[in-house]
């Protein structure tokens, strides 16, 4: 399956110019069974980005753009009274694909918001009672505008924590955006030149051979380190949790699946650190005073940590 890995990222390369790194973040989230929260201001692309992922590999897709009056139902379905039959029958809502895009997350109710909670953590939802399992693969991208951007309201802490990784897309090189440009000459969409490389049964075998990947012993030391350094650091009020250590693990056994390696390195740990902690930690209201920023502190604590192990 090594091929098929490589040869979706360069099909989402035909989309996207310029952001190798994000797209092999992503790639490896995705790898690694996780969600991505992509965090950046309109129109840089994350729409694009994730339909791009859902058609080079074969994935259902869906899409709800977030709004105030969004109502969970809406994402989650609803029963409905028969009045032939006298039964209720359950209504499958937005949320039922294999990918599933919550377009500027941040604008619905604390409520809706919510609503994702269960679909992200056990691949199912809860409605009077009945569980309803979802298609797998299932993926959840969502996107937010920066904090503070008008209209939009924080995330949960709940919600925050489900996401593997969270990165930003960035304003594109002049380069690149001239090389998308020319890319829709004479009226052109890239998207539509997209090939499907594989089925969501190729993604599920991929993501089972990522899981495989061996981790030593004394790597699980290392990860359960750096976790704890992030609960005692005096910046912060609130560490990663037990579901960060385990998607950080996850996610850099993806990773060294992504560079065809065997077993999981420190490098492997080290690269995915960051995007997969960072959106967790909580400042004091002492470092949110001072302007420091979460992803400061999980670089300084990979810093510490790398020098730590030379020596």
């Amino acid at each position: 399956m090594s091929d098929i890995k490589n040869k979706i990222v360069e099909e989402v390369k035909k989309v996207i110019c310029g952001k190798d790194d994000v797209i092999e973040l992503v790639m490896t989230a995705i790898l690694a069974g996780g969600h991505v929260l992509i965090e950046d201001v309109p129109g840089v692309g994350k729409t694009t980005m994730a339909l791009a992922f859902s058609r080079t590999m074969g994935l259902d897709y869906g899409r709800v753009q977030f709004t105030p009056d969004v109502l969970p139902s809406d994402i989650l379905g609803f029963s409905v009274f028969d009045k032939d039959t006298h039964e209720m029958h359950y209504q499958k809502g937005a949320i039922f694909h294999n990918l599933f895009l919550a377009d500027e997350l941040n604008r619905a109710s604390s409520r809706t918001q919510s609503a994702l909670l269960e679909a992200m953590e056990e691949g199912q939802v809860t409605i009077d009672e009945k569980t309803y399992p979802l298609p797998s693969p299932f993926i959840v991208f969502a996107t937010q505008n920066p904090s503070g951007s008008a209209g939009t309201s924080l995330l949960p802490d709940s919600q925050m924590d489900r996401f593997t990784v969270r990165i930003s897309m960035g304003y594109p090189a002049n380069s690149d955006e001239k090389a998308m440009l020319m890319n829709r000459q004479d009226g052109r969409d890239p998207l539509k030149d997209v090939q499907r490389i594989c089925t969501a049964e190729d993604m599920m075998r991929m993501q089972d051979e990522a899981a495989k990947i061996h981790v030593r012993d004394k790597l699980f030391d290392y990860i359960v380190a750096l976790s704890d350094a992030t609960r005692n650091h005096p910046d912060l009020e609130r560490g990663a949790s037990p579901r960060a250590t385990l998607a950080l693990t996850a996610m850099a056994k993806a990773y060294a699946y992504m560079h065809d390696h065997d077993y999981v390195s420190d490098e492997d740990v080290q690269t995915v650190f960051v995007p997969v902690i960072s959106h967790r930690l909580l400042l004091t209201p002492e470092a949110e005073f001072n302007d420091v920023k979460t992803d400061d502190i999980a670089k300084e604590i990979i810093k510490k940590s790398t020098q730590q192990r030379k020596i």
